[in-house]
C-alpha cells in the first residue's frame, strides 16, 4: 500500500470523528444568551478535542511525508492509533456532559495518553521499516515532545481525581505544546 493511501484513509477517519463529535452538541433550549451557559462544558471539551484532532492529523500527514515506505506493521500500528482517536467523540461528551467531573475528565486523559503512545509506537514502526537511514529517526531525535506529552497526560489522569480543573489546565497546555510548530521532519525531508 502506497503512502498516499494510507493518510487518505486516516484522514477520512478523522473526518468522521471530528463529524461526529460536533453532532453530539445539542442545540439550546431557548434563543436568548442565557440557554447557551449550560452548554459551555460540551462546547470547550469539543474545542479542546477539535484542536487535538487537528494536531493529530497536521502530525501524522508529517510523518507519512517521511516515511519512506510503509509495511503490515505500519498499518497495524496506524489502526491502533486511529482506534484511541475513534474515543474521542466518547469521551469528549462523556466529559463536557458531565461538567467535567473527576472520573469523565481522568477517562478523557487515558483517551489522550493512549492515542499519544499509538502515535509513538506508529513513529517506530516507521523508523523500524525504513531501518538505518530512516528519515523520522533523525528528525524526531529524543522526541521530548512526546514523551513529555506522555507524562504530562498520565499525570493528569491522577489528578483528576484530586482536582479536575488541573487536569483541565494540563490538556490544554499539552495542546498548546503541540500548536507550537514542529519544523524537524519538515527541516530533515527537506535536507534529503
Amino acid at each position: 500500500m502506497g503512502k498516499g493511501r494510507l493518510e487518505a484513509f486516516s484522514g477520512g477517519v478523522l473526518a468522521i470523528i471530528i463529524t461526529i463529535m460536533v453532532l453530539e452538541l445539542k442545540i439550546p433550549e431557548g434563543a436568548g444568551i442565557e440557554a447557551l451557559v449550560p452548554m459551555l462544558p460540551n462546547f470547550f471539551s469539543y474545542v479542546l478535542s477539535f484542536v487535538y484532532v487537528g494536531i493529530y492529523w497536521n502530525n501524522h500527514h508529517h510523518l507519512l511525508h517521511a516515511a519512506g515506505s510503509v509495511s503490515g506493521g505500519v498499518l497495524w500500528s496506524n489502526l491502533n492509533l486511529l482506534f484511541w482517536l475513534s474515543l474521542f467523540p466518547f469521551s469528549t461528551s462523556w466529559m463536557g456532559g458531565n461538567h467535567f467531573e473527576p472520573l469523565p475528565t481522568a477517562t478523557y486523559g487515558a483517551v489522550l495518553f493512549m492515542a499519544a503512545i499509538a502515535y509513538n509506537i506508529l513513529q517506530r514502526s516507521i523508523m523500524a521499516t525504513d531501518g538505518c537511514s530512516s528519515v523520522l529517526r533523525k528528525a524526531i531525535g529524543a522526541d521530548w515532545k512526546g514523551k513529555v506529552s506522555m507524562a504530562l497526560y498520565l499525570s493528569a489522569v491522577g489528578v483528576a481525581f484530586v482536582a479536575p480543573w488541573l487536569a483541565q489546565v494540563i490538556y490544554v497546555a499539552v495542546a498548546l505544546l503541540w500548536l507550537v510548530p514542529d519544523k524537524r521532519i519538515e527541516q530533515t525531508v527537506n535536507q534529503n
